[in-house]
């Protein structure tokens, strides 16, 4: 693909198309269609992955999508160019049935979120801004281990990185205050359920 998707909508499509005619569907292939040396595509689909029925809930995939998170972060928040990943990684595949259903089922909320999503606060998604999202989803993949024991905690892990994703696509800085806010209240309440 030439260019990174714009919307999640076309995000969703991408994934998709890297479904068709296959039973199975890696990590790599997917990551191909919707643009491996971006961030915000990368955190989108980490964030719909974990969101995700069927293929969220299977056990350790948020633990995956946290390792993901943390090697892209991580690498940009050392400014490389270009992300490297293992390809233990690379080679996980899930089913494309499991897949094709969660794909419809975010659908209608991707069409939804896609209307209210614009280019405002830019300063909060770029420059500086990009910077602390990158750190603060490096805190989240660190994280995710825990939150597969913590009951829906993964959930509002997910929920911030989509929106991190979505705000860093449509360089929407007030969707990234809104993503802060949805991690802060995620890591509170796991941090409490522990004590």
């Amino acid at each position: 693909m030439s260019q990174d998707p714009q919307s999640l909508e076309e995000l969703l499509d991408r994934i998709g198309e890297a479904a068709q005619d296959k039973d199975q569907v890696s990590m790599e292939s997917i990551l191909h269609a919707t643009g491996r040396r971006s961030f915000g595509p990368l955190l989108l689909l980490a964030g719909l992955v974990t969101l995700a029925p069927i293929v969220g809930d299977l056990p350790g995939m948020p633990t995956i999508m946290g390792l993901l998170v943390l090697l892209t972060a991580g690498q940009l928040l050392f400014q490389r160019e270009y992300f490297w990943l293992p390809s233990w990684m690379l080679n996980r595949e899930v089913g494309q049935e499991g897949l094709r259903k969660s794909l419809d089922w975010m659908r209608p909320p991707a069409r939804f979120l896609d209307r209210w999503t614009r280019p405002r606060l830019r300063m909060f998604a770029q420059g500086t801004g990009f910077y602390a999202i990158a750190a603060v989803c490096v805190l989240i993949a660190f994280g995710m281990p825990v939150m597969e024991v913590v009951p829906f905690s993964a959930n509002g892990a997910g929920a911030g990185l989509l929106a991190f994703g979505l705000s860093l696509i449509a360089r929407d800085g007030l969707l990234a205050l809104v993503a802060f806010v949805v991690t802060g209240l995620t890591m509170g309440a796991v941090v409490y359920t522990l004590l």
